[in-house]
């Protein structure tokens, strides 16, 4: 009773003395000052460094942002060059990085001192898929093609070139290793890009590439697909070359080769931002993903079109950390 009284009297003074009252001006949200330093921790030309550089496209294009996003490939120690910048950027809004799987398997196998845990999550933009390659000119039409001729023959015989040593990529080979029953020669190489090209050279026998890194080079003719590494085949019906869309390619699982695997494609921020400047970056790129060109980008890269953020993201974080583990384990990466 007594502040209502107060409040009143004061009020009644204001009047008198003939004040206009105005409400504050709201606090504008956060928003970056300077450049943000985007890091990409893979090279150049791979699946990750292709969606980062597509979305510094369309946030400049369209306006989401008064500063631009700088792209920077910090490839170096399977990506650790890149986590570790990160990590040791505490607090600096101005620096956010898109990971792939070897936000897990790089500290697993390397032993360097990261863990996902050390950046803020910001959110997932999709998963990305990974498809078995040959070359075109292959005799291979299909995965049971492939599989059978490794089966008929030597250990090391058949070449896999794949992205880096010990992460996704080789993941996948060592599965399809036991599956098959014999040994597959790994060439690692620094990104998805130059993995193609190998494949395109013939030389190596085959890939696991995400489709971004390999849909040139189908739709020129130089390479074939032959299955998915996930549950259920793509779902994009538009044909990529003059026979064939994504949602064609069978899964693996489908055609004899019980492997299954997908990759997170996220956003982080170093760690000891506010809660404030992870939600400028979310909204961000909700705006990017509400893009037409998002949609089209995400047809010709076949994402598995899975988002999330917060406590949902942190969930599965988890999940697919321990699930990393037991695959590392499995594989013999795990640095001793």
């Amino acid at each position: 009773m007594v502040r209502r009284i107060f409040s009143r009297a004061f009020v009644a003074a204001g009047v008198a003395a003939g004040f206009a009252f105005t409400p504050f001006p709201a606090v504008a949200a956060w928003e970056p000052t300077k450049p943000v330093e985007f890091v990409v921790p893979a090279g150049a030309g791979g699946g990750a460094d292709q969606m980062a550089r597509f979305i510094q496209g369309v946030v400049a294009k369209n306006n989401l942002m008064k500063q631009p996003l700088i792209v920077v490939n910090k490839s170096g120690g399977a990506g650790a060059e890149g986590f570790l910048e990160v990590k040791n950027a505490k607090g600096d809004p101005h620096k956010i990085i898109i990971t792939l799987s070897n936000l897990f398997t790089t500290p697993l196998a390397t032993g360097v001192p990261f863990n996902w845990k050390d950046l803020s999550p910001v959110a997932m933009l999709a998963l990305d898929e990974f498809v078995l390659w040959v070359n075109a000119e292959s005799a291979y039409k299909t995965a049971g093609d492939y599989v059978n001729a490794i089966k008929g023959g030597n250990n090391g015989q058949f070449k896999m070139a794949g992205t880096g040593s010990k992460q996704e990529d080789q993941i996948i080979t060592v599965a399809l290793e036991k599956v098959v029953g014999k040994k597959l020669t790994y060439v690692p190489f620094k990104g998805g890009g130059d993995v193609a090209v190998q494949l395109v050279g013939k030389h190596v026998d085959s890939t696991v590439n995400n489709p971004i890194e390999a849909i040139a080079h189908w739709r020129s003719g130089s390479l074939r697909p032959l299955c998915v590494f996930d549950s259920k085949p793509m779902p994009y019906p538009t044909k990529v070359t003059a026979s064939q869309s994504w949602q064609d390619i069978p899964t693996c699982k489908s055609s004899g080769l019980d492997v299954e695997y997908t990759m997170l494609r996220g956003i982080f921020m170093p760690p000891g931002v506010t809660q404030e400047q992870v939600d400028f970056y979310i909204d961000l790129f909700k705006k990017v993903q509400a893009q037409p060109e998002w949609k089209k980008f995400s047809e010709d890269a076949a994402f598995n079109a899975t988002t999330m953020s917060g406590k949902q993201f942190v969930d599965w974080l988890t999940r697919a950390e321990a699930t990393h583990k037991r695959l590392m384990e499995e594989a013999g990466f795990i640095a001793k």
